[in-house]
C-alpha cells in the first residue's frame, strides 16, 4: 500500500483570525460555548474567516458482515446488511431522514456485504469480498483484501471530495460489527473486553457473553499488534473498518473536515490516525454512542462529543444531528453583526 503522506494542519491563522472575530461579535466572549469552538475549526480546516456554510455536506455509509455473528454476538440475523442497504439506496432509513434535514446527501457503498451479487453495479464497485472472516478463530481479510478495503476508502473519499463534498460523515451497516469495532478500540486502549463490551444491536444478557468472549478470542490472537494498523484491520477489523479507516485518512489528506459518528467509525478512526499521524486534527466527534468502548476511543483520540442524545443506530446518524450544530456555529460566525455594525456598546471586551 502506498503510504499516507504527511497531514497538514488546519490553517492557524484563519483560526486565529476567527477567535478575534469572535470577540467582536454582539455577544459577551464565549456566550455562545461549544459553537464558538466549533466556528474556529471549521475556519481552520476552510482556510477563511469567516468561513462558508456548508454546500455539499456528504454522508458515505460503508457496508460490510462479519462472521464473527456465527458467534451469537448479535441480536439480528446477518441478512439484515443487504436488507438495509436496499432500504439506504431507496430513502427509507434514519440516516437518509436525518440527512436531509441537515442539508446532507447519503451514497450507500457494498464493501464486504455477504451476499453474491451487489445491489447495483455503482453500490458493488469497491466491494472486497463477501463477508469478513470470523475474528474469534481466524483473520478478518487476507492482506491483499486489507490492502484492497484501504485503497477502497481512499478512492471513495476522493471521488467525494473532487465532487463537491465540503464535508464528510462515514456512516456504518453491518450485523456484527461493534464485535469487530470493540476489538480494535480494546487493543488499541488495552483495555480489559468485560469493562468496555456494549448490547449492540440490543443482545441479551447471553449474547452480551458471548460477545465478550468473541471479543477475547480475536484479541489473543492479534496480541502484540498495536503498532500494525494494517495488521489489525487483517486480523481482528474487516473489509468495511478498513475501508473506514482509508476514508478517513484521505479526508485530512484533501484537507476536509470530517464529523464522526459512533463507535463503528470511531474505531476506524484509531487506526486511521497510526496510519496517517495528524489527521485526527480534521476530525470532530458528532456525538457520543451508548456503547462503552466509544466513550473510551474518544477519550484516546481527544475527542468531545458535540451532541449526546443516547443513540446507537450507527449509519452516520449521530453525526448528521451534529452537522446542524456546526452549521448554526459556522452561521454565529458568519453572519452575526459586530459591535461596530450594530452601534452596541462592547463594555471594552472588543480588541
Amino acid at each position: 500500500m502506498t503510504p499516507f503522506p504527511p497531514i497538514d494542519a488546519p490553517d492557524s491563522d484563519a483560526a486565529e483570525a476567527a477567535l478575534a472575530r469572535q470577540l467582536t461579535l454582539t455577544k459577551p466572549a464565549g456566550a455562545l460555548g461549544r459553537l464558538e469552538d466549533l466556528s474556529v475549526w471549521v475556519a481552520s480546516c476552510q482556510g477563511a474567516c469567516p468561513p462558508t456554510q456548508f454546500d455539499r455536506p456528504r454522508v458515505v455509509v460503508f457496508a460490510g458482515d462479519h462472521g464473527v455473528t456465527a458467534a451469537g454476538v448479535s441480536a439480528f440475523p446477518s441478512e439484515v446488511t443487504a436488507q438495509m442497504v436496499a432500504n439506504f439506496a431507496a430513502g427509507g432509513a434514519a440516516i437518509n431522514v436525518l440527512a436531509g434535514l441537515a442539508g446532507a446527501t447519503v451514497r450507500v457503498v457494498d464493501i464486504a456485504v455477504d451476499c453474491d451479487a451487489p445491489l447495483s453495479p455503482e453500490v458493488g464497485a469497491h466491494k472486497v469480498r463477501r463477508g469478513s472472516g470470523n475474528i474469534a478463530v481466524a483473520d478478518a481479510l487476507s492482506p491483499e483484501e486489507t490492502v484492497a478495503a484501504v485503497e477502497a476508502g481512499r478512492c471513495i473519499a476522493d471521488q467525494e471530495v473532487d465532487s463537491g463534498a465540503d464535508l464528510l460523515i462515514a456512516g456504518d451497516m453491518g450485523i456484527g460489527n461493534t464485535t469487530a469495532a470493540t476489538t480494535l478500540i480494546a487493543v488499541l486502549t488495552d483495555s480489559e473486553p468485560v469493562a468496555i463490551v456494549g448490547r449492540g444491536t440490543g443482545v441479551d444478557d447471553g449474547g452480551w457473553a458471548r460477545k465478550t468472549a468473541a471479543i477475547r478470542d480475536a484479541m489473543y490472537r492479534a496480541r502484540g499488534m498495536s503498532a500494525d494498523p494494517l495488521g489489525l484491520l487483517r486480523v481482528c477489523g474487516g473489509a468495511d473498518l478498513a475501508a473506514v479507516a482509508g476514508f478517513l485518512a484521505q479526508a485530512a489528506v484533501r484537507r476536509t473536515p470530517v464529523l464522526l459518528d459512533g463507535v463503528v467509525v470511531t474505531a476506524a478512526a484509531l487506526v486511521a490516525e497510526r496510519m496517517a499521524p495528524g489527521a485526527q486534527r480534521w476530525w470532530r466527534a458528532g456525538h457520543r454512542s451508548t456503547e462503552p468502548a466509544h466513550s473510551l476511543a474518544l477519550q484516546r483520540l481527544q475527542l468531545e462529543p458535540i451532541v449526546d442524545l443516547g443513540m446507537r443506530l450507527g449509519e452516520g446518524t449521530g453525526a448528521v444531528v451534529a452537522l446542524s450544530v456546526v452549521r448554526a456555529a459556522v452561521a454565529t460566525l458568519a453572519e452575526m453583526a459586530t459591535f461596530g455594525e450594530a452601534s452596541v456598546n462592547d463594555g471594552g471586551a472588543g480588541p
